[in-house]
């Protein structure tokens, strides 16, 4: 015999957990709505599979911040050719688009009825995290180039994930505390930071708001110098030493494929002094890829990037 509270026998019964409510309930999880635009990562440089492997990886972590995301990669510098190892983004633009109009007349040849397509056929968001002028001109182009209706994205900074991520990368190369909350330096650690970036002065000027960040979080003066002008990363690296600073660090502000090769070499030498890795695959790109994605479609992210 039971009773209203369980078995007679005592055994104890698992009971359906109340749900969350307020503040402090878990979000929904987000999910693509359906149709939605395909994100299509665009990758600058020349395509080499280690920029693919990078690629893959950040829209890996963006299909898991979106399930059910549709999402490519297109490269700058990319193949034409249909069925390119590489393929070009406005190759892959013009694909998603063909894609999408098939979809719909496979569907009225079945006898459905299919409204007309809102929204673009894609977004593109761009694989860099600042402004680079030269770059975000010939994605247009690509754009344009393609058949289909594409929306452009931001770029992916300035943002304090990205901050979190130059942290992570020089506390990797030992030349910055791993944890701000430790009171224990490492011996190595600078006392001065060059923010390498590429694209001009504009990319500078958007990298110093990122480098605001960083020099909150490590207590050390940040300054941002362009990998591509020259004279400008000796320049940073003689005015923090003339401001007091003995042992400097480069820490680039790059996602990695959209430096030329050997500019962070250069800039080693010219600073006198060691450079952390670029952000390559760092976690939060992919959440911030899919940030932007939403951002362009005003779509609401259960658990956005913040």
């Amino acid at each position: 015999m039971s009773s209203p509270t369980g078995p007679a026998n005592g055994l104890p019964v698992r009971m359906p957990r109340p749900r969350q409510t307020g503040r402090h309930r878990r979000p929904e999880p987000a999910v693509a709505p359906e149709g939605a635009p395909a994100l299509v990562l665009a990758v600058p440089g020349a395509p080499s599979a280690a920029s693919r492997g990078l690629a893959e990886e950040i829209i890996s972590i963006g299909r898991s911040e979106l399930p059910g995301l549709d999402a490519r990669i297109g490269y700058l510098e990319g193949d034409d050719a249909e069925g390119a190892e590489f393929p070009s983004l406005s190759g892959v633009l013009t694909a998603v688009a063909n894609e999408r109009t098939a979809r719909a007349e496979f569907a009225r040849a079945a006898g459905h009825e299919v409204p007309a397509p809102t929204g673009p056929d894609a977004v593109v968001v761009p694989l860099l995290a600042g402004p680079d002028g030269d770059l975000l001109r010939r994605v247009r182009q690509a754009l344009m180039d393609s058949s289909a209706a594409a929306e452009l994205a931001d770029v992916l900074g300035p943002h304090p994930l990205l901050a979190e991520g130059l942290h992570v990368r020089l506390s990797e190369a030992g030349l910055a505390r791993a944890d701000r909350a430790r009171l224990f330096t490492v011996a190595t650690a600078a006392d001065g930071i060059i923010l390498a970036t590429t694209g001009g002065e504009e990319a500078v000027q958007a990298a110093g708001i990122t480098g605001m960040l960083l020099a909150a979080r490590l207590a050390v003066p940040v300054i941002a110098a362009a990998l591509d002008q020259e004279g400008s990363v000796a320049a940073v690296a003689a005015e923090l030493r003339g401001s007091g600073s003995a042992q400097l660090a480069l820490a680039p502000y790059l996602i990695g494929p959209e430096a030329a090769e050997g500019l962070l070499d250069t800039a080693c030498k010219e600073a006198d002094c060691a450079a952390a890795e670029v952000l390559g695959a760092y976690p939060a790109l992919g959440k911030l890829a899919v940030a932007q994605y939403s951002a362009a479609l005003g779509i609401t992210l259960g658990a956005a990037a913040h």
